[in-house]
């Protein structure tokens, strides 16, 4: 884990989110410490990545975090990790007021969550050779998957997988070097960053289908209620407006999709 500290006036996102008066009492649920804190994972690259050229973290979750300071009024810390699971555990140290992950059960223990704001699938990779077809083969005795730890697809994989191996590694980006260095048999992960591994290459192929819809959503502590009612509402008006299809261009997750609208 470590920090980035920003001042809001230098990231004002024009446009697309509306402007309102917040009631201190939400900026204080929001930003307790007098600023926003906001957890930033690098490990799905839908939602962050580094600039290529400067190393900055850039995306779709940096652009929310940017927009929801300029919001309340109050300086952003950007506190970047390199997984999911990382930054789940980090909300049990106080480590940042708002994050960035897929909405899970277990995470739900910790962590209020918001309606989606972008859903993704995940999905398995095997070798071109792989006797293995379909979703429904992996499940099998022998077969060992490789998964990022603490990952929203490691969590569901988890509780659904009966016969097959998980074997975990640090992170979701150091999956498919498990997959590889392991000669394992499968590698689960974000539709996405399976095919741009896969790509231009004849001897592996991402499976057709999904095993599950990984819903990315914000979350805040527990206990931060008044906070988390503007959150929904900042989240449903980012979607309505735009906000999120534009940012998900400029950051070239076009296949990434908005989330509809909260029931």
């Amino acid at each position: 884990m470590w920090k980035l500290v920003l001042t809001t006036a230098a990231f004002l996102i024009a446009g697309h989110v509306g402007a309102q008066t917040v009631a201190p009492e939400v900026v204080r649920e929001l930003a307790p410490q007098g600023k926003l804190r906001a957890a930033i994972n690098f490990g799905n690259p839908v939602l962050a990545q580094k600039d290529a050229v400067s190393g900055e973290p850039r995306g779709i979750s940096v652009d929310l975090s940017r927009e929801l300071a300029r919001r309340l009024d109050v300086p952003l810390e950007l506190v970047l990790f390199e997984a999911a699971g990382k930054v789940a555990d980090a909300v049990k140290a106080g480590a940042w007021d708002v994050a960035f992950v897929a909405i899970d059960p277990g995470r739900a223990n910790d962590i209020l969550f918001t309606a989606p704001y972008v859903v993704i699938e995940g999905t398995y990779m095997v070798s071109s050779s792989s006797p293995l077809r379909t979703l429904d083969d992996v499940d099998r005795e022998g077969v060992r998957i490789a998964v990022g730890k603490g990952s929203a697809y490691d969590l569901y994989l988890t509780r659904t997988i009966k016969k097959a191996q998980l074997v975990r590694a640090p992170t979701s980006p150091t999956v498919i070097d498990t997959f590889q260095e392991q000669k394992l048999e499968v590698a689960a992960g974000v539709r996405q960053q399976l095919i741009a591994f896969a790509s231009g290459r004849n001897d592996l192929r991402v499976m057709d289908g999904r095993f599950m819809v990984i819903e990315q959503a914000m979350g805040m502590p527990k206990g931060r209620d008044k906070g988390l009612e503007f959150l929904k509402q900042f989240v449903e008006e980012a979607k309505a407006s735009g906000f999120v299809a534009d940012g998900l261009t400029r950051s070239n997750q076009r296949d990434a999709a908005v989330a509809p609208a909260a029931r």
